[in-house]
């Protein structure tokens, strides 16, 4: 049977203005119990140069994760649980949507959702519609989304700035 996989707890603050949403965490980031945990995930570098810390992938996790929580940005995932074999999107099954609205509800600073891929936004645009909040769709920081190079992802997560001033 295809192992069925749990996402982490939100990583918010009462001062976050962008909530930054992915699907549900690969294989790497489950073994680790960290957000993008894969080596060539490209999360941190993009989030990096969001918050102005070209450092950012090189720090410790509880320090990337006070970093962008002093920069305004908390993350979380779409998918609060599902059946997946590997890591891919396109493997997950019976997928049991993360309670964003409930979230997004109480996050009283909160001025746009992210979302981290085609998957994360076709999930987050749905639970979210209606909700007034600005929704943005990023390109996927995963390394199986090589077809955008880094350069570009970046220039298109640059807009996450906008939310942050």
């Amino acid at each position: 049977m295809t192992p069925r996989r749990q996402a982490f707890a939100p990583v918010v603050t009462p001062a976050t203005r962008l909530l930054i949403l992915g699907s549900l965490p690969g294989e790497a980031s489950l073994a680790a119990g960290r957000y993008y945990a894969h080596p060539r995930n490209q999360f941190w570098h993009l989030a990096g140069a969001v918050i102005g810390d070209p450092a950012l992938p090189e720090r410790n996790y509880a320090d990337r994760l006070s970093a962008l929580g002093a920069a305004g940005i908390g993350m979380w995932d779409t998918i609060a649980a599902a059946r997946r074999r590997g890591s891919l999107d396109s493997a997950i099954r019976d997928a049991e949507t993360a309670p964003l609205r409930a979230l997004t509800d109480r996050l009283t600073m909160l001025r746009g959702v992210a979302f981290n891929g085609a998957t994360a936004a076709r999930i987050g645009r749905a639970a979210l519609a209606g909700s007034g909040l600005a929704l943005i769709d990023l390109p996927s920081s995963s390394p199986a989304h090589a077809a955008v190079t880094l350069a570009q992802k970046r220039e298109r997560w640059m807009i996450c700035q906008d939310f942050l001033a």
